[in-house]
């Protein structure tokens, strides 16, 4: 029984990979009449069938463009009220309202019409898919010598083929568009979606995937190119970021003539996210031939003949093991477990600002993590200047990346010394790397780069990890083009939402910038002027040439420590001793000793009294233990006391409970008690010595919710939003090598002037692919005028779309009116 199971599976993929190829010459035809279907097609009279009034609403569901007047339309369908109805505005349809109606299956003529030569399908057993069920029905096709071959006929009614030869089986256009809309949503596979009609199956299977290849090449414009599919550049059909930079497009003129802290560190630069993720994984069935990819590198994953081919020329280099802590991704990459794969898993590159996928910017990864994908991505984006790339090991991924380059081949180079790179490390991922990397690859440490965390990869594997369990046993083919088709609807639903988006970063970057501001003020007022200074020198030389030593680097501190203390007394006495000025009244105990000795006398009494008390403990939980050993010998019933029942549990919670009470109540009176013996203490030494009150500005009131909290705590802020506690500006708390810098606001005003960019460019972005939909229209010679018709009308919709997006944008940015201004000043 399993190698028939396995002989039927490969025979049906074989034939499906056929069938696949012989489709793909007609995808041309197919995408023309998609077109045609956007406009009036044959139905642009003025008067409807009944001819009392105008014909401009139809349905899309039954009778594809057969168009009919108001009052027909309600006698026609009143009986289908699933069904959608559109009215033509002259130039475009809008969707008005939802109808039922019934569906008359003679193919190739208007309602009402009788064929003089149907043909019924073939073996007169004929299936449609739709969206609330599937049916059996009686079809018959068009026989008349004017007849279109069966595939239009099926089309023009907006029933999508199973086959190009004999079809029997269909499906609605709204069915697989509910499909579609139903798995970017729930990640619901095929098989789930119609298990109960297996027999159909695959036919489902082969027309979600020519589905799915059709409506991104129209969503892409390739319909308007006079060459069709064939010209599809690479990543001409992924989703763009709006917000990043991209020439010709988003940024304003004489942008690379403007001063270069601004063009190559700053408002002009691309974020990029590096990540991989071995949830992807994708087990070894089928094969490319018997299952193949529409998507010839489209969208976002890269080309597989040569990608597979530059990996197999690498494949041999060793793989250099992590100096840094033990990163599995690096010191694991050449011996993760692949056994039955033929992915381990996927990386990509993300827009690390604002998390798109990047186009021909996803590989599958071999043996471990190898991201060389990334050479193939920067080939698209050689105009951009400046690169701020993050990677959660990018401290060794990075060591030798151009010395590695170099042994590719000469197209997968990248111009580095035309450019300005840094390499990041995610915030999130950074506390488990070295010192050294935790200030050499900081966010919060360099320059230009805002608040941004370089986490974004990881936000997006939440969206797709759940579909990995069905892409995971999918043919190569398909898993691809699954994966393409959901990280373009995850692109497109972060530009829905980019107006809300923008406008809560913003009003909260604004809020933060003044709170920080504040705290640099207040930090630098407790340091010396001369300190000061060196600092910002030394900070300045660093970003402008990290081969320089780094400031946060193992900075000395200036605390007056107890040994620091102790070590100036004892020098102070031997320098009286030498001057024969003795001031020590015992012959063995000098007066820096006797004080040095009490304040361990002190530390030493607080240790021993917890010991001793730890000592107590131990022997009286031995005495309690023994004691109800002894207890159970006499009083049996006890044993019952001591089951968790529900009276025992209630009687331990009560007791428990109130022993937690009594102990912060302790440890509350502790801290009052001592907070305010260092503090009179402190208070009478002033006095009797006669100190000045400079003391006090940097030892203030504790407040101990507040204050007495570390500098990294976690109260579901990241560390750019905490409010930093005195203590942690105070002279002396080594601050440099905690992290006080990252309370600093520069960060924070770079966020403003980021986001106010950004804002720029997502308008500019919109308003020039609205223009671009606007010339597409014309662009294509068609085979019919109802096809040029249709794509004039597309591609209206498509301009009008952006127009309305940019408004949006528009209205809901708090910045707008500043954005704007710059915009017209900076851009003209």
């Amino acid at each position: 029984m399993p190698e028939f199971v396995e002989f039927a599976r490969q025979k049906r993929t074989v034939v499906h990979g056929e069938a696949l190829h012989l489709w793909e010459s007609d995808a041309n035809l197919f995408l023309e009449e998609f077109l045609r279907l956007e406009g009036q097609g044959n139905y642009s009279q003025d008067i409807c069938v009944c001819g009392e009034e105008a014909a401009i609403y139809r349905c899309q569901d039954c009778h594809g463009s057969e168009m009919f007047c108001h009052l027909c339309m309600v006698r026609v369908h009143a009986r289908q009220p699933f069904h959608k109805m559109e009215r033509w505005d002259g130039i475009s349809f809008d969707d008005i309202t939802s109808k039922s109606m019934g569906i008359h299956l003679q193919l190739g003529h208007t309602s009402g019409v009788c064929c003089d030569h149907p043909l019924p399908a073939f073996n007169d057993d004929f299936v449609i898919i739709h969206y609330n069920g599937i049916y059996e029905v009686g079809l018959d096709f068009c026989g008349c010598a004017s007849a279109q071959p069966h595939i239009i006929q099926l089309l023009r009614v907006r029933l999508f083929p199973a086959t190009t030869v004999d079809p029997k089986t269909a499906a609605t256009f709204r069915a697989l568009e509910y499909f579609q809309m139903l798995s970017f949503e729930s990640k619901v596979s095929t098989f789930e979606f119609y298990k109960q009609l297996p027999d159909r199956y695959e036919s489902m299977l082969c027309m979600m995937r020519e589905w799915r290849f059709i409506k991104q090449m129209q969503r892409a414009g390739q319909g308007h190119h006079p060459k069709g599919i064939a010209a599809t550049e690479p990543g001409a059909c992924a989703v763009l970021c709006p917000s990043c930079p991209h020439v010709g497009k988003n940024l304003p003129d004489g942008w690379e003539n403007a001063p270069s802290e601004i063009r190559s560190r700053f408002l002009y630069a691309l974020f990029l996210g590096i990540d991989a993720n071995f949830r992807l994984a994708h087990c070894n069935v089928s094969s490319a031939t018997a299952d193949p990819g529409l998507n010839h590198r489209y969208a976002f994953f890269v080309e597989e003949h040569a990608y597979k081919s530059f990996i197999s020329s690498q494949e041999r280099a060793a793989q250099e093991m992590s100096s840094c802590s033990s990163h599995n991704a690096v010191n694991l990459a050449d011996t993760r477990v692949s056994r039955g794969l033929a992915a381990t898993g996927a990386g990509t590159i993300n827009c690390a600002r604002h998390n798109f996928k990047q186009p021909c910017s996803v590989g599958d990864l071999q043996k471990g993590e190898r991201c060389i994908m990334f050479t193939f991505y920067m080939q698209s984006s050689s105009d951009i200047v400046a690169l701020n790339i993050s990677y959660d090991i990018a401290c060794q991924w990075s060591k030798h990346i151009w010395t590695r380059m170099s042994t590719f081949l000469h197209q997968y180079h990248i111009k580095h010394h035309e450019k300005s790179i840094v390499f990041l490390i995610p915030k999130f991922h950074l506390p488990a790397h070295i010192a050294k990397c935790q200030t050499s690859f900081s966010f919060n440490l360099i320059k230009s780069v805002g608040r941004m965390d370089g986490e974004a990869p990881e936000r997006g594997w939440a969206d797709i990890n759940p579909i990995a369990t069905s892409t995971c046993e999918m043919g190569p083919g398909s898993r691809c083009d699954t994966l393409d088709d959901h990280f373009n609807d995850w692109n497109w639903k972060k530009i829905c939402a980019m107006g809300l988006i923008f406008r809560q970063k913003y009003n909260f970057a604004l809020i933060e910038v003044q709170e920080h501001v504040n705290d640099l003020t207040n930090f630098e007022a407790s340091l010396a002027t001369d300190e000061l200074a060196e600092w910002r020198k030394d900070i300045e030389a660093w970003e402008e040439d990290h081969s320089r030593p780094n400031p946060f680097e193992d900075r000395a501190t200036t605390t007056m420590t107890q040994a620091a203390m102790r070590l100036a007394l004892s020098t102070a006495e031997a320098t009286e001793i030498e001057r024969g000025n003795d001031v020590s009244l015992h012959d063995d105990i000098l007066p820096s000793v006797l004080i040095s000795s009490g304040l361990e006398l002190e530390d030493q009494q607080l240790h021993v009294q917890k010991g001793k008390l730890l000592q107590r403990v131990n022997a009286l939980r031995r005495r309690i233990d023994t004691w109800s050993r002894v207890q159970l010998l006499y009083m049996p019933g006890v044993s019952r006391l001591r089951l968790p029942d529900d009276v025992a549990t209630e009687a331990k919670w009560e007791l428990r409970e109130a022993q937690a009470y009594d102990t912060l109540n302790d440890l509350r009176t502790v801290l009052n008690l001592r907070y305010h013996l260092y503090k009179s203490a402190l208070l009478n030494l002033a006095s009797r010595l006669g100190k000045n009150d400079n003391w006090e500005r940097s030892l203030k009131p504790l407040d101990k919710q507040k204050d007495a909290v570390p500098l990294k705590h976690d109260d579901g802020q990241t560390m750019g939003q905490q409010n930093i506690s005195w203590i942690w500006k105070t002279s002396g708390s080594n601050s440099n090598e905690l992290g006080l810098q990252d309370s600093l606001p520069h960060r924070w005003e770079e966020e403003v002037q980021l986001l106010r960019e950004e804002m720029c460019r997502v308008i500019a972005f919109l308003d020039w692919h609205a223009g671009w939909w606007d010339t597409q229209g014309s662009q294509c010679t068609f085979s019919s005028l109802q096809a040029g018709e249709g794509a004039l009308a597309y591609a209206q919709r498509q301009a009008n779309l952006r127009r309305k997006m940019a408004v949006k944008t528009v209205s809901t940015s708090p910045a707008r009116n500043e954005s704007l201004q710059r915009d017209a000043g900076h851009r003209t």
